[in-house]
């Protein structure tokens, strides 16, 4: 790869989860960290928002929970298709993704791996930033998420 993503860029790791205050409770007992809040966000039509290349929309419970130079992402899916929902239908409770800010590279970076045969599965703007979850399973056992800054 020409645009190398770099170690330091190492931002969080996405887990999916059934019960995501179970998952919550536990994950702030075993750092010794507050419980983390929990964040709905309901179905929306969102045309900054897409799935397998069409818009999404789809209902996503989080929270995050602070574990040093990096954040331990926890993700609820409801029963609208998802990137998260595809892997809890796939493979239940586990690690959906690992994250990396890579700065003003994110779509150089995207470009090769779209380039590489990966296909995006869902890609997010926001102000100020986005997020691209690329489908990495099959080859690196988990997903990436590419941003441009955590």
């Amino acid at each position: 790869m020409e645009n190398k993503i770099n170690f330091d860029g190492f931002i969080q790791i996405g887990i999916c989860v059934k019960d995501i205050e179970t998952a919550a409770k536990t994950w702030a007992n075993l750092f010794g960290v507050p419980v983390p809040e929990i964040h709905y966000n309901p179905p929306a039509d969102d045309p900054n928002l897409t799935y397998r290349g069409k818009p999404a929309k789809y209902g996503l419970k989080a929270a995050n929970v602070n574990a040093g130079p990096f954040v331990i992402e926890l993700f609820e899916a409801d029963e609208n298709d998802s990137t998260f929902k595809e892997y809890m239908d796939k493979h239940g409770n586990g690690v959906h993704h690992l994250g990396f800010a890579v700065g003003d590279k994110r779509d150089a970076v995207v470009k090769e791996l779209e380039e590489m045969g990966y296909d995006m599965r869902t890609v997010g703007f926001y102000p100020g930033g986005s997020w691209t979850i690329v489908d990495s399973e099959d080859t690196l056992g988990v997903n990436l998420n590419i941003k441009p800054k955590a």
